[in-house]
C-alpha cells in the first residue's frame, strides 16, 4: 500500500511539471491564433514580429511588480518586440488599473483562459517569449527574460 501512495505523489509530481499531455504551448510548438479581446488603445499581436506574451491579473502582487520590467523591455526594443499583457479580468476593471499603473505595452482579455489553458499556466504571472516565425522559445516568470535573454533565443 505504501508504494501505491509514493506512485501517486510521483505521478501528479510529474504531470505538474511536464505541463499539458500534448505538448501543446511548449518551447518549439506554435503560438496560436490570439482570440482575445484587445482593450482600448492596444494593439493586436502581428504575427512576424518577436513579441512577450504574459499572463497576469490586477489583484496579483508579483504581477503588478513585472509591470514596469515590461514596460522597459518594450520601450528598449523601439518597436522590435511587441509585449500583450493577457488577463482574464474584464475591460472595466483592467481600465480602472491602468489610470493608476501604466502599460506601455497591449493589453488583452481572454475570459475563458483558453490561451492560459494552452499554455499549461498554473501560476501568474507567466510570460512566453515567441520568434518572429509564431514559435514558441522561452516560458517562464517575465523578471527572468531582460534584452541579453532576448537576444540569445531570438535569431
Amino acid at each position: 500500500m505504501r508504494w501505491l501512495f509514493f506512485f501517486l505523489i510521483g505521478f501528479t509530481a510529474y504531470k505538474l511539471l511536464t505541463g499539458s499531455e500534448s505538448g501543446a504551448g511548449q518551447v518549439g510548438q506554435p503560438l496560436p491564433a490570439i482570440t482575445a479581446q484587445y482593450h482600448a488603445g492596444s494593439a493586436p499581436y502581428v504575427p512576424g514580429r518577436p513579441a512577450i506574451i504574459e499572463f497576469w491579473a490586477t489583484w496579483c502582487p508579483p504581477c503588478r511588480q513585472s509591470i514596469p520590467h515590461l514596460n522597459s523591455l518594450y520601450e528598449r526594443a523601439g518597436g522590435s518586440l511587441q509585449v500583450v499583457g493577457i488577463t482574464q479580468e474584464d475591460e472595466a476593471t483592467v481600465h480602472s488599473f491602468r489610470l493608476k499603473t501604466p502599460m506601455k505595452y497591449s493589453v488583452a482579455s481572454d475570459p475563458s483562459g483558453s490561451l492560459a489553458q494552452y499554455f499549461g499556466v498554473r501560476g501568474i504571472p507567466t510570460a512566453v517569449l515567441v520568434d518572429a516565425q509564431g514559435m514558441v522559445k522561452w516560458t517562464g516568470h517575465p523578471m527572468e527574460l531582460n534584452e541579453g535573454k532576448i537576444k540569445s533565443l531570438l535569431p
